[in-house]
């Protein structure tokens, strides 16, 4: 993790990152970011170690039993990971999320480069090769997150039912010209039932969207190590694995790998006849490199997509949820911790937008 900012950004980037934050210390113990406020700074840990934790504040008696019986402290909430130098803490805001679900500890002395949103989010607009290198360093630096999260949690039925967001934030963020060019190298695919796509730690052919049909995400209980699974999945043999969401229309498949090259760390398969929109992985490596507006705009859509996956499972986990739930009235005096600011919303409405004419250009059945 350390790497990812290194090796992601040029010496110029940093350069403009140094001379625009300030370093500071926060003691052991101290809390960073506090649960529902927004982060005015963006913080990169250059030594010491971070807890993120899920608030469990509730006045419930069965909350604070819950808690008691997991060791937890109910003021500071359960801790669900730990970051160390070269994390990334306080970037949702850069990708349109008002509020965190989880709060920022430090266990000991630590050193951070703080960053103000405003000036980042500026440099952002006016630098679209800083903004390539800096959201595609995010989206790493995430999908770890995810992953680790997923590898703790998920296998304990913790993460079991977690809806995954959709395409409306990838084609919130990219422009029509993005879009024509996805579709004219895309190709319309029909996947039959119980057909898979992806597997867990095998290599991704493409980028997919999900057009039509239903496919579930799972993780396997198989303990052999990644080179024995590969080969099973080459023999076609049969490995045992949990579903832990569905996926409909609209849900984008395959992106982690055009992060860095990772292999996905699920299985997705077909539950009944599906149409998907394969994008060639080869085809979008070109285009990645050679049109740094388009890859700006990918990137900080993954990133977007990543920090409301990670936001979604956060918020399942904690005790004291302030997450709205389906069927139920909207509380003026609450800010929801899954709720999206105006600009947001409004790109989510235009993607669904692009989304239907997509569909009918495609002339999807």
């Amino acid at each position: 993790m350390t790497e990812v900012l290194l090796k992601e950004l040029t010496n110029t980037d940093i350069d403009w990152m140094i001379a625009t934050g300030h370093q500071r210390e926060i003691g052991a113990g101290n809390i960073l970011i506090q649960e529902g406020k927004a982060a005015d700074f963006l913080h990169i840990l250059l030594d010491g170690i971070l807890t993120v934790n899920i608030s469990q504040s509730d006045n419930n008696p069965l909350t604070r039993a819950f808690a008691a019986i997991e060791g937890d402290d109910i003021f500071v909430g359960r801790e669900i990971a730990r970051l160390s130098r070269g994390e990334v803490v306080g970037e949702l805001p850069l990708v349109g999320i008002r509020t965190t679900a989880t709060i920022i500890k430090a266990v000991e002395k630590s050193l951070l480069m703080s960053i103000p949103q405003k000036q980042l989010a500026a440099k952002l607009q006016q630098d679209v090769g800083f903004a390539s290198r800096f959201y595609r360093a995010i989206a790493i630096i995430l999908a770890d997150r995810l992953q680790s999260i997923v590898n703790q949690l998920g296998r304990n039925n913790v993460a079991q039912g977690q809806p995954l967001r959709d395409v409306l934030f990838i084609l919130g963020e990219l422009h029509d010209s993005d879009i024509d060019w996805i579709m004219t190298c895309g190709t319309q695919q029909k996947i039959p039932a119980n057909t898979v796509i992806i597997h867990e730690r095998g290599p991704v052919d493409a980028l997919y969207i999900l057009l039509d049909g239903i496919m579930s995400l799972s993780i396997t209980e198989d303990e052999r190590n990644p080179l024995a699974r590969a080969f099973a999945v080459i023999e076609e043999s049969e490995i045992s694995g949990r579903e832990i969401a569905r996926l409909s229309k609209g849900e984008i498949m395959g992106e982690t790998p055009f992060i860095d090259g990772r292999l996905p760390f699920a299985t997705i398969k077909a539950i009944k006849d599906s149409i998907v929109l394969s994008v060639p992985r080869q085809q979008m490596a070109v285009k990645l490199q050679q049109d740094v507006g388009f890859a700006s705009r990918f990137y900080r859509a993954i990133a977007t997509l990543l920090s409301h996956r990670l936001q979604g499972i956060m918020s399942q986990l904690g005790y004291g949820r302030r997450v709205y739930s389906q069927g139920l009235p909207l509380a003026k005096d609450v800010e929801y911790e899954d709720e999206l600011n105006d600009s947001v919303l409004d790109g989510v409405a235009i993607a669904g937008k692009r989304f239907e004419w997509m569909v009918g250009r495609l002339k999807v059945s």
